[in-house]
């Protein structure tokens, strides 16, 4: 009887764990899912990938909504008040309220404008994403810098951002971004 007991309990316990480590395994998943609507319609509006959007939320907050930066970004995407406004600006928003970045709709439209931006500016190179999210997380002209570093030296774009947190970054979101990625989808 004792050894049937222990049987149990050791296949419940091995249900648990491996449920635990299913959930760990495909908590960007399961994150994306729940934030479909609000990250698709963004992506669609700014022809952004959706899974880059996602990405770029997972590693600014692991969708967290009311995160705050320590230079004073805000909400999933870590939008500065000073980007929103020009994303405000373009789309003809009058009276914005840096405030509503913490609402997920706000900042996730402000931020994936933002990227795509970003992007569109860098959609001569074969690969624009690294360029787009360096300039997302440090700025155009250390972006730009860096580009000029990269031809100077014929070395991949990402070995020459010599900001390691930044570097760190662009690679995080497109290990992300391409572990996670479906090859059907349009993006």
């Amino acid at each position: 009887m004792i050894r049937w007991f222990l049987r149990i309990i050791l296949i419940l316990s091995t249900l648990a764990i491996l449920g635990l480590a299913l959930f760990w395994a495909f908590r960007f998943e399961i994150q994306y899912y729940r934030n479909r609507d609000i990250i698709d319609p963004a992506a669609d509006c700014y022809q952004v990938p959706p899974r880059l959007v996602a990405s770029v939320i997972w590693q600014e907050t692991r969708f967290n909504p009311a995160c705050r930066g320590k230079a004073g970004e805000r909400g999933l995407m870590q939008i500065m008040p000073g980007s929103a406004r020009e994303w405000a600006k373009a789309e003809q928003i009058e009276n914005f309220d840096p405030r509503t970045l913490f609402d997920p709709a706000t900042n996730v439209l402000a931020g994936t404008w933002y990227l795509g931006r970003a992007i569109g500016r860098w959609n001569t190179k074969a690969d624009p994403f690294p360029f787009a999210l360096a300039e997302y997380n440090a700025g155009r002209a250390n972006a730009l810098r860096w580009d000029r570093n990269s031809i100077q030296t014929t070395g991949l774009f990402t070995d020459v951002i010599d900001y390691p947190g930044t570097r760190n970054y662009v690679q995080n979101i497109l290990k992300t971004y391409r572990s996670f990625g479906r090859p059907w989808e349009r993006w």
